[in-house]
């Protein structure tokens, strides 16, 4: 009987031993606690399990469950990190940690679970960022002392890193500003601002590693801290973007005669400007000296100038000297002082001028940097005006200046003695520069005008001796070419002559007929000539002619009418007529007078010589058709 309870406790405890022996395969594990960088890629390897099975048995499963189960898998005994180029593992959007549970089943049944654990170890692998309402446009007053505080700027890093702040030293304006806190943003002057150089400046701050950039604009604000200047101000010092400049010295010149007239001053009008170009303060005008008791005054809100009384005497007092004072209105201890001065000349009668509207200059290619202008005949061109309220006609208060009307800026200048130098290194042959000259009248103001056109020519090349020289014709042609030129002109000038001396001989053949029908008629050839187209048009023809005679051919008689006549002794020999058989030479080309049959009348007319009446009485005769003149006998 023992037997039996022996072999079912044996029994009993062999299956005992086996469930036990089973279920130490889950058993031998722990929780899992480990560390992972952010941005690793896919497979890193996070931690090894220490359960006592082997995954790979048939009777054991493991499981990864919970919310972040899905960034690991299991790769045999060991746990991986499950991310993907599309999907990185970023501190910032996870978290610091990861959490997932280990499941071991065996037969589908659950025998153990562990807690996995992976922190997130953070990478600087985000760029910091400004607060934008730190880094708007700034408004500064350039009177802001220097280590003042300008602004703060503020960032943040997604990653929680210190930020470390700096200014860019590449950029132009990183002088005007520093920063002694890093780690504060706060921006100090560095040195002082000035609204009249620089109204407008960029201040760059960066910071380390993943580094970012940010440009605040800093406005200078313009602040009363300038003086006044007379207009124009004169600069006489440069550095950089600081200026200095000098107040002008304003001139005027009055004649004797002048009285109660307001002064024009060159450089002109008289004003000024407040110097804070933004704020331009008004300003009050004085005569601090000078004013000659009353005899100038100035306007205190324009700065213009008058003449109250004549000069009596220029000899006496030939100029003034005036101080005039500008000073803001609101704080007078701003001011400023220019000087005026009056000169009292003599009354100009007559402005300047040139005697040629346009000079004609000339230049000989080379290589030399400077030459004089010359003319024809190679005479140094002088381009001088005249001003005739001088004896010679040389006023020495005539300003000459050039001012270039083709492409010559710079090439060329004049002389105050009217001569003109080029710049010949930089001309070549062939160039044509013309030039306007003006000569101003610095005592009158008055001016002139006149132009210089400048030839330059080739090398070797002749200066023309005038303007219509031989030069001038044949300077650009040669030899050959001007022979050729010459000849034909020859040529036709002879043929030209010969035409002429034809046209002449054949013009006085045409007129012998017609002279000598003239003197047939006792007429002048001219008339006849008359008389002959009117008897050829089939015109009638005047018969009366009236003559005064004054020469000595006439001899006075008194007649009791009182006229003057012509003694038949005086009267020219009888002249026939034409003759059908005299030949001429141009019977064949012109027509032979002929005169209409004229009933024999006697015509009277009068005329007063010498203050009395002188009757004459012209008949024709029929067949001889010849006047007759008879004179009335005493």
């Amino acid at each position: 009987m023992l037997m039996p309870w022996r072999l079912f406790l044996c029994q009993m405890a062999l299956n005992i031993i086996y469930h036990i022996a089973k279920a130490s395969l889950c058993l031998g594990g722990q929780d899992i606690f480990a560390t992972v960088k952010e941005n690793r890629p896919t497979g890193e390897f996070i931690a090894n399990l220490s359960i006592n099975g082997d995954p790979g048995a048939s009777s054991i499963r493991l499981c990864l469950t919970g919310e972040n189960a899905d960034w690991f898998y299991l790769e045999g005994r060991t746990i991986r990190l499950n991310s993907s180029f599309s999907r990185t593992l970023d501190r910032e959007v996870l978290g610091s940690v990861l959490i997932a549970a280990l499941t071991c089943y065996e037969d589908d049944i659950i025998r153990s679970r562990y807690r996995t654990m992976v922190e997130i170890l953070n990478e600087n692998d985000n760029m910091p960022y400004f607060l934008e309402d730190t880094i708007q446009p700034r408004y500064i007053s350039e009177l802001l002392t220097v280590n003042s505080m300008v602004f703060t700027v503020k960032a943040r890093d997604g990653d929680g890193d210190t930020i470390t702040y700096m200014t860019d030293k590449s950029t132009a304006d990183a002088s005007y500003f520093r920063i002694d806190l890093p780690n504060s943003g706060m921006v100090i002057l560095d040195k002082p601002l000035d609204y009249e150089t620089k109204t407008q400046l960029q201040e760059t701050n960066t910071k380390e590693k993943y580094s970012t950039t940010a440009t605040v604009t800093v406005n200078v604000l313009d602040g009363d801290d300038q003086y006044p200047q007379f207009q124009p101000c004169t600069p006489v010092y440069e550095d950089g973007d600081h200026n200095i400049c000098t107040n002008p010295v304003y001139s005027v010149n009055i004649t004797e005669t002048d009285e109660d007239a307001v002064l024009y001053f060159s450089p002109g009008p008289i004003h000024a400007e407040d110097g804070d170009k933004d704020i331009l303060t008004p300003l009050v005008y004085s005569i601090l000296s000078g004013d000659d008791n009353g005899r100038f005054t100035i306007d205190s809100k324009t700065g213009e100038i008058s003449l109250r009384q004549r000069v009596e005497n220029r000899l006496l007092t030939p100029s003034f000297r005036l101080r005039i004072m500008a000073a803001q209105v609101n704080d007078p201890k701003k001011y400023s002082v220019a000087t005026a001065l009056v000169h009292v000349v003599s009354e100009n009668l007559f402005p300047p001028f040139f005697n040629k509207t346009v000079y004609k200059g000339f230049l000989i290619e080379s290589s030399s940097p400077a030459t004089l202008v010359t003319t024809y005949g190679n005479q140094v061109l002088v381009v001088q005006a005249i001003d005739r309220d001088f004896r010679d006609g040389i006023n020495p208060k005539i300003h000459y200046t050039m001012q270039p009307l083709t492409g010559s800026n710079k090439l060329y200048h004049i002389t105050q003695d009217g001569i003109v130098i080029a710049k010949t290194d930089r001309l070549r042959a062939f160039d044509r520069h013309i030039l306007e000259v003006i000569a101003t009248d610095e005592e009158s103001g008055e001016t002139a005008h006149a132009s210089v056109d400048i030839e330059v020519l080739q090398r070797g090349q002749p200066v023309p001796r005038s303007p219509f020289g031989e030069e001038r014709l044949f300077g650009d042609m040669n030899a050959g070419m001007a022979g050729g030129i010459a000849a034909l002109v020859l040529i036709v000038a002879v043929t030209v002559l010969c035409l002429f001396l034809w046209l002449a001989k054949r013009r006085r053949e045409r007129r012998d007929p017609e002279d000598r029908g003239a003197v047939a008629l006792g007429k002048h050839p001219n008339v006849s000539l008359r008389w002959f187209q009117q008897v050829n048009s089939g015109r009638p023809i005047s018969l009366i002619e009236d003559a005064s005679y004054h020469n000595e051919a006439f001899i006075d008689h008194e007649y009791p009418s009182g006229l003057y006549t012509k003694t038949d002794d005086m009267l020219p020999p009888p002249i026939r007529a034409y003759e059908s058989d005299r030949p001429t030479p141009l019977q064949d080309m012109l027509p032979i007078l002929v005169l209409p049959e004229i009933t024999p009348t006697n015509i009277s007319s009068s005329a007063l010589i010498n203050g009395k009446a002188c009757g004459k009485s012209v008949s024709f005769k029929d067949d001889a058709r010849i006047p007759d003149e008879t004179f009335p006998k005493n």
